[in-house]
């Protein structure tokens, strides 16, 4: 009856009979398999893995004898993996049911055993089971997922494939299989997706919580954190100060901002890409970041933000993921990383067979010592913008931006210059015996000031302030007014003295005048880099004295230090040639001073097209290079990254105009193509000149393979 129900409901569904002829239901079968291909399932697999058509465009059919796991007690059915998938372990892990079929063992309508019951319920197959597990490995010298059926009594291997382990797995067996002998060392080496390892470097979510994103933004500096919402660097570094964690929520952040940074477990913006303030700081620190979730609107003043119908105040607990961009109401659970011995083995086994030299971002001396620490050869880009952030330099910085003289700027660049050295001295001894590159100040220098609309704001403030105190208008409203301007402002007593606050506005009506007057239509293509560099030779004067005495004082010490001066945004030998200059002159008066010779090399960021093409003359003055993919991509594309990727790029991937996102996996056809050029004509000018690249594709591994190819060190 249950059967003839069920031809009943086949025929409504498709409006024939179900055929009788074996031979046409084994077709049907078959074509069912081939249009799974198209499924829902199976193309959002292939996407979210980058599956092209070019790689696989179909699938394939087994044909293959049934056999039955349901026949009574002495049948059985089951999974199995050769080894833990979760921690690596050498043993068999699996589960199994007796008189039952293998979707009763995936479908969850009977609890599984567990593989070693197997061994006193059925001994002599639970034997051969384990024979079989030693000759799947010792065939496919990989670790194997696999499927069985005993059937009255015979054991019959279903299928097997290699294994899907998490990366603590993955290590441990790559590791303890050469150790076997199963495999080499290159093949313990291959059979790990770099990606993967990011697994081991970050705090991560439990892959066991159940929790459902809140809202989503960019995945901007990957690893996960949990803590109460603040909406103000001065709050969350006060809340960091008292122990608490805390996530500092924005709109966007500012250099300002960096106190706040500090304090913070993760950083959470409604706007900006990856490459915004928020994002490029949190990566530089290690910190989680979530950028641009433009679903969340953040208002600064309510210390609140709204997502649809949810509403996040200051105080409540948050968990961001920088690793997918998800952000969750209340705290998940997490895993804090991995970095085991076994890890560190297979680390030092890549370093023995690779070409590429391998080495870190960092922009303090601790970021040095612990690049150091994870085994980096030396210091591919030392971003000095960065050391300029901290929260008592930046009013330094700010005082040489509003100077109007070379009188007013060359004091705050005194101040600035022994703290420079200091940070390049303590890197230069954390990485003793290996380079170090340190790029001269790149942004423009307005950067370092508040956004024109925050200063207008400020000042309206302060000036409402002021008449309000003048007036003796003290409502209620007002004190909250007051006590709120003096958390934003802590120069000013919560009395808010008249002439306090007649200071701050004539600070603040400064700042906004030097805002206007640095205002570029097209900042990033505008006054920065080398350009600032040749407009204020001071400034780069007084960074390249910091390296070369902050070098010069290592040697003292008998250090060997190998500092490397590079110049961002060139476009011409002759920008190189006056930086080259500055340089000369300044280690003639180390030199002089202390005593000593020193050994230096003096080189170029190439991140403008036409540097890529005049890379021979550039070659004459340099003697590196190193590929800022971040700005050469935006150049050849003609595209401003942030606007790309939160309006059309998402678009251009999903119809197929391109393949991949430009910012995250190097355009080999054009960038890679300049590159190469470059690489080309910079050595035909200067033999075995080293050659490096220092843009965000240098973490993608495919982008890293274009990066061997043509040669780069």
């Amino acid at each position: 009856e249950a059967a003839q129900r069920f031809l009943e409901v086949i025929e409504h569904e498709t409006g024939s009979p179900f055929p009788d002829d074996p031979y046409q239901q084994l077709e049907i079968a078959i074509k069912a398999v081939f249009n799974s291909w198209m499924g829902r399932r199976a193309v959002d697999y292939r996407r979210e893995f980058h599956i092209t058509p070019a790689m696989a465009n179909g699938t394939a059919v087994n044909i293959v004898t049934m056999v039955f796991g349901n026949l009574g007690d002495d049948s059985a059915t089951g999974v199995g993996f050769t080894r833990y998938p979760d921690t690596g372990e050498n043993r068999m892990f699996g589960e199994y049911l007796t008189n039952a079929q293998g979707e009763d063992v995936v479908a969850g309508i009977r609890t599984p055993r567990p593989i070693d019951a197997l061994a006193d319920e059925m001994p002599g197959q639970y034997r051969e089971l384990v024979e079989l597990r030693n000759r799947l490995e010792r065939h496919y010298k990989e670790v194997q997922d696999f499927e069985f059926t005993i059937e009255r009594g015979r054991l019959y291997c279903l299928q097997t494939r290699n294994g899907k382990m998490n990366a603590t797995a993955l290590v441990r067996t790559s590791v303890e299989m050469e150790r076997e002998g199963l495999i080499s060392r290159e093949q313990a080496l291959l059979r790990i997706q770099p990606q993967l390892l990011e697994q081991l470097l970050f705090p991560r979510l439990d892959p066991d919580a159940t929790a459902t994103p809140l809202a989503r933004g960019l995945p901007a500096s990957p690893g996960a954190a949990v803590g109460r919402a603040v909406f103000d660097a001065d709050r969350a570094e006060l809340e960091g100060h008292t122990g608490n964690q805390v996530i500092l929520v924005r709109e966007e952040t500012k250099p300002e901002d960096i106190h706040g940074f500090f304090a913070a477990q993760g950083i959470l913006t409604s706007r900006g890409g990856k490459t915004s303030h928020a994002a490029v700081v949190a990566r530089g620190m290690g910190k989680p970041c979530v950028a641009g979730a433009e679903g969340i609107r953040v208002d600064v003043q309510m210390r609140k933000a709204f997502v649809g119908d949810a509403t996040i105040s200051e105080g409540d607990l948050i968990t961001i993921d920088g690793t997918t961009g998800d952000v969750y109401l209340g705290e998940v659970a997490m895993k804090a990383a991995e970095f085991s011995s076994d890890l560190d083995t297979l680390l030092t086994w890549a370093d023995q067979v690779a070409r590429l030299r391998v080495m870190a971002n960092a922009d303090t001396p601790g970021d040095a010592a612990k690049a150091a620490g994870f085994g980096a050869q030396g210091i591919g880009l030392c971003r000095t913008e960065r050391m300029f952030n901290a929260v008592e330099r930046l009013p330094i910085v700010v005082e040489m931006i509003l100077a109007e003289d070379d009188t007013r700027r060359q004091a705050a660049l005194d101040k600035l210059l022994p703290i420079q050295r200091s940070d390049f001295k303590g890197m230069l001894k954390a990485m003793a015996g290996r380079q170090v590159t340190i790029r001269l100040l790149d942004p423009p220098i307005h950067e370092f000031l508040p956004s024109e609309g925050q200063l207008e704001e400020e000042l309206s403030q302060l000036q409402h302030l002021r008449d309000t105190v003048l007036g003796m208008n003290i409502l209620s409203d007002t004190v909250e007014f007051m006590y709120r301007i003096a958390d934003t402002h802590p120069s000013i007593d919560r009395m808010a003295d008249p002439r306090l606050v007649d200071e701050a506005i004539a600070k603040k009506a400064e700042m906004l005048n030097k805002v206007r007057a640095l205002h570029e239509v097209n900042p990033m293509l505008g006054h920065r880099g080398v350009r600032l560099g040749i407009t204020f030779p001071e400034i780069y004067a007084m960074q390249i004295r910091a390296v070369l005495e902050a070098a010069a004082e290592c040697i003292r010490e008998g250090l060997d230090v190998f500092p490397e001066i590079m110049v961002p945004q060139v476009c011409t030998k002759q920008e190189l040639a006056r930086v080259k200059g500055i340089v000369d002159s300044v280690q003639r008066a180390v030199e002089a001073h202390y005593g000593v010779t020193l050994h230096f090399k003096f080189g170029s960021m190439l991140e403008v097209v036409r540097a890529c093409m005049r890379a021979e003359s550039l070659a004459e003055v340099a003697e590196f290079f190193s590929f800022g993919t971040n700005d050469l991509t935006q150049a050849a594309f003609s595209f401003s990254r942030e606007d790309a990727e939160n309006k059309f790029l998402p678009m251009y991937n999903e119809n197929g105009i391109l393949q991949d996102n430009p910012f995250e996996v190097l355009d080999i056809k054009g960038v890679g193509k300049l590159m190469e050029l470059a690489v080309q004509w910079g050595r035909n000018r200067r033999e075995g000149m080293k050659m490096g690249i220092c843009g965000e594709h240098g973490g993608h591994p495919e982008s890293i393979r274009f990066c061997h190819q043509i040669g780069l060190s």
